[in-house]
């Protein structure tokens, strides 16, 4: 990082810096089959080259990087910026942010020991689950990422991140039914797969019960965590102010878009800001429940970079607010749409608060009942679907957010307060935010992994939700 903002000659420079560490265990039909430890190297130049329109940003990314390898990655980085026209997006960069402490450290590791109580265990697992007629697949993941960041204005920053995840599906050999369930943790110290199996084994248990054919059509739900995690992340991806402003997603009011040229902004001049004309939800109550939506990098359990850390590849995040520091932000308070996300250039167009994509997400309603102690309050009044998980969430209408996707191994029937089996799975159609408004009930907030979206969202709390008429576009025929 150092020798790249040396060589620098552009304007400006940003350097970014990932050193990742992971080890893996992989596994199918009760037997391992894949195991090992990687360590990368991965390095991003950031130039900036400032001209009478405006200031241009050139990045370039390269991987296994060797000390020999900086220049050329410098190099191209400026000639990028000189090539490209000016950044509606520029800004200075971020100067005043203190260093971080035990910046040159040497970067976490971990190692193939972070398995040593899950592996045996895992080994018990396969032994129960093959005497009790279970196959068992997944896979479980430990990483760290040890990120630096370096600016020509002074910046040294540096955010430690372990992440740890096990997957964990279970078939029924006499049948084609199957049972899914994820944890995330920081160190598998807390991950016991032989409770995990136990779980699944519970699950195939009630929907070996009985099965029902449904047709498609409006059903009470219960979504538990990771499903909710799935839909509000999916929401959290697509909050961004200027798009609302511009009147182009479902946190645009109706009309708010139209200024000159008709493209929702009123003109500028060269190099000059461009105004969004249009106006936001923020202020709208979105949900009768208490709900509050958050983010915050010093959750426990859930700590995340403090400041915007990007290599360029994520859109939701400015190259040129690189070490703009973060903190805690409720998106939505008490129901309330209270923040979108936001760089220093849209809350300029907009007139919105500075409040950037921060990289996790927490749900919070009050609620003290766990996801068992719903499933007792269910089907009193009729028959209740409870899901395990979602699938292939893609979106359909970004105005109104609607989204469909697939449920996915087990759509559980519950009547009087108990499990009594499976019904098939469906294709749904559904809002986040619309659903948010229809939900009648939040349970307790707990640690989860979305399925669909655990690269985007690797670090959720969720409650389950209850909502009396989830939509099941169509019948699908998976496990």
């Amino acid at each position: 990082m150092e020798r790249a903002l040396s060589l620098s000659r552009a304007d400006g420079c940003a350097v970014v810096v990932a050193e990742r560490s992971s080890a893996d265990l992989r596994w199918a039909r009760n037997a391992l089959t894949t195991n090992g430890t990687a360590r990368g190297r991965a390095v991003t130049v950031i130039a900036t080259v400032a001209g009478g329109q405006g200031t241009a940003a050139g990045v370039v990314s390269g991987s296994a990087v060797t000390a020999d390898d900086v220049e050329p990655l410098v190099r191209a980085a400026e000639e990028a910026a000189r090539g490209a026209g000016p950044a509606d997006d520029a800004r200075p960069l971020v100067t005043g942010v203190p260093h971080s402490p035990a910046f040159e450290d040497p970067p976490a590791e971990t190692s193939a020991a972070v398995f040593d109580a899950f592996a045996p265990a895992l080994g018990e697992s396969f032994a129960r689950a093959r005497a009790e007629g279970r196959e068992l697949y997944g896979y479980a993941r430990h990483q760290t990422v040890t990120s630096y960041l370096g600016t020509s204005t002074g910046l040294r920053l540096r955010h430690d991140q372990p992440m740890g995840r096990v997957e964990l599906n279970a078939k029924d050999v006499r049948d084609p039914r199957s049972a899914w369930l994820s944890r995330a943790t920081d160190a598998f110290a807390d991950v016991d797969p032989r409770l995990l199996d136990a779980e699944l084994a519970r699950r195939l248990a009630w929907a070996a019960r009985g099965r029902s054919e449904l047709p498609a059509g409006r059903y009470p739900t219960l979504l538990p965590p990771t499903a909710v995690a799935d839909l509000l992340c999916y929401q959290q991806l697509r909050a961004d102010a200027r798009d609302a402003a511009e009147g182009r997603t479902v946190f645009g009011r109706p009309g708010g878009g139209g200024g000159s040229g008709g493209d929702g902004r009123d003109g500028g001049g060269p190099g000059g800001p461009t105004r969004v004309s249009g106006r936001t939800r923020v202020g709208e109550k979105l949900s009768g429940l208490p709900l509050t939506l958050r983010s915050d990098p010093s959750a426990p359990g859930l700590e995340c970079a403090p400041f915007v850390l990007t290599d360029g590849a994520d859109t939701r995040l400015s190259v040129f607010d690189s070490g703009l520091p973060l903190g805690a932000t409720d998106w939505i308070r008490d129901g309330v749409l209270e923040r979108l996300t936001a760089g220093r250039h849209t809350a300029e167009l907009t007139g919105l608060p500075v409040a950037p994509y921060t990289d996790n997400l927490i749900l919070e309603a009050g609620g003290t009942r766990s996801l068992e102690e719903m499933v007792a309050a269910s089907g009193h009044d009729g028959p209740e679907l409870l899901l395990t998980s979602l699938w292939y969430i893609r979106e359909v209408d970004p105005a109104s957010l609607l989204v469909t996707g697939l449920t996915r191994d087990g759509v559980l029937l519950v009547r009087d307060g108990e499990v009594v089996g499976e019904a098939n799975n469906f294709r749904f159609n559904e809002s986040p935010v619309d659903l948010l408004s229809r939900a009648v009930e939040a349970g307790r907030t707990e640690r989860t992994v979305p399925r669909d979206l655990a690269k985007d969202c690797p670090r959720a709390a969720m409650p389950a939700l209850r909502v009396p008429d989830f939509h099941m576009s169509s019948v699908s025929r998976g496990v």
